[in-house]
């Protein structure tokens, strides 16, 4: 029959099989946010057809061309990449902390006893003594920490969430890039089209310039016209440099936005282009939906879900902790009889350590893993409410920034029929040089604002998009643990 010693390491191992579906500390259970279902200035269009690629809706290669370098080459991405990995590896460990630990271990020695020593006086006497020895060892350790009340699996499910959190703040980023990346591409266009304006104005007020100089050589017209015609050639004249430094430093973010030194890509997109046209844009499911669709409050709440898990994790700590050693080798005074029978050697170890008295550490380590829980709970509550917050704007200012284009397309129109009426007038002396430049400055600043309505608009429509979370294929699901 076998002893108690050995049956005492059997029973724990049953003890640890039986109590392994034991996890102590609370159970993950989503909160109700009681979001509407859905929302004030939701547009009515139709779904657009494109999904994640929403750039690609737009329908202008070089959008989606910078789009796509950018999330390629972005160094923000990258970092968000990195820190995936690092996440993913700190799950790995976490699992093999639930796993056994084996280790080859081996040594050999030489030394000589010291005669003046207790040990050395009493075996000085003994026959045969020998003053030098040696000593060979070579054998497998194994160790393994029973999970008896789930401390180490609410740590491996902490060190999960927190994975998967790196994951969708990754996708978060990935969003915010793409829609920083054609924002930029956007403005560029808006710059070279009021540059180009601009530089239109410009020609114009010249042109008045030598008719109004032919007029005062002839007689027909006074200084002080000429006078206001350089006033205002000289306003217009005034306006491209700081509209050219605009432009540069729109240039130079995109570059930065693609991975590269500014300037490395200019040259692409030197040639002026027209404004992109902004998709038909439709609100989606509402905000609840758009809880699952946004990766920022994904992460938020995978966060909440590893501050949850802390708690159990510093539960456990109440209880005892159970571990299994073994050992299983050979040793030896002889390299030649190392691997003989009589230099067989093995044990088996059972321990057990029960913090009974700690000056209430565990108790403060528990109450600071439920402070991290509530504030990872009002983050995650904080994050819903700013992501509905993000697209209610961006629903709103969709709506009134295309109402404001249009107006301001129409006013354009009325005022260039207005100023060359003006014009006409004045070549016949039927009006003033006052109402012609009058009249010229409000169509050149009608115009300008169309272009930076119709860019507004657009960008509008990128907020939009980066607001309801880049697309429309459906709940983005947590990725597998990583094994």
């Amino acid at each position: 029959m076998p002893s108690a010693k050995r049956l005492l390491p059997l029973a724990l191992v049953a003890a640890a099989s039986l109590l392994s579906a034991c996890v102590v500390g609370p159970d993950y259970h989503p909160p109700a946010l009681g979001l509407t279902s859905s929302y004030r200035k939701a547009p009515a269009a139709p779904l657009p057809a494109s999904s994640q690629a929403w750039w690609d809706g737009f329908h202008d290669a070089g959008l989606s061309r910078v789009v796509a370098r950018a999330l390629g080459q972005n160094l923000d991405i990258a970092q968000a990449r990195a820190r995936v990995l690092q996440s993913r590896a700190a799950v790995r460990a976490a699992s093999a902390a639930l796993m056994p630990k084996v280790a080859l271990a081996g040594s050999a020695q030489t030394g000589e006893q010291s005669l003046l020593t207790p040990i050395g006086k009493l075996a000085s006497h003994s026959p045969g003594f020998d003053r030098q020895g040696e000593l060979y060892s070579l054998g497998g350790v194994a160790s393994w920490e029973i999970d008896l009340f789930g401390g180490l699996r609410r740590r491996e499910e902490a060190a999960t969430a927190e994975w998967r959190a790196a994951e969708a703040s990754s996708g978060a980023v990935q969003i915010s890039v793409a829609a920083e990346a054609a924002d930029a591409y956007v403005q560029i266009r808006e710059l070279q089209g009021r540059l180009a304006l601009a530089d239109q104005q410009v020609g114009i007020q010249r042109d008045l310039v030598k008719l109004l100089e032919q007029r005062l050589a002839q007689g027909e017209a006074a200084e002080r016209e000429l006078h206001e015609a350089r006033a205002a050639l000289d306003r217009v004249e005034a306006a491209v440099p700081s509209l050219t430094a605009e432009l540069e430093a729109q240039y130079n973010r995109l570059d930065v936005l693609m991975g590269a030194q500014p300037g490395t890509y200019r040259a692409e997109l030197a040639t002026p282009g027209p404004i992109p046209t902004p998709p038909a844009l439709a609100a989606g499911d509402g905000p609840a939906e758009l809880l699952r669709r946004r990766p920022d409050v994904a992460a938020a709440e995978q966060q909440l879900i590893a501050a949850n898990a802390g708690i159990g994790a510093a539960i456990s700590e109440y209880y005892p902790h159970v571990s299994l050693a073994g050992l299983l080798g050979v040793q030896s005074l002889s390299a030649g009889q190392l691997f003989t029978g009589a230099a067989r050697q093995s044990q088996l170890a059972a321990g057990v350590l029960w913090p009974l008295f700690d000056f209430g550490r565990i108790d403060a380590d528990v109450a600071r893993a439920r402070g991290r829980e509530a504030e990872a709970l009002a983050a995650y509550r904080l994050a819903a409410l700013h992501a509905v917050e993000d697209v209610e704007n961006a629903f709103s200012n969709l709506d009134q920034s295309g109402r404001r284009a249009a107006a301001l397309q129409r006013q354009a129109g009325e005022l260039g029929v207005a100023r060359g009426q003006h014009l006409e007038a004045y070549q016949q002396g039927a009006a003033s040089l006052n109402e012609v430049l009058d009249a010229d400055r409000e169509f050149a600043i009608a115009r300008d604002q169309t272009l930076v309505s119709q860019a507004a608009a657009t960008r509008a429509a990128i907020s939009a998009y980066r607001a309801l979370g880049g697309g429309w294929t459906g709940a983005p699901q947590p990725p597998a643990k990583p094994r």
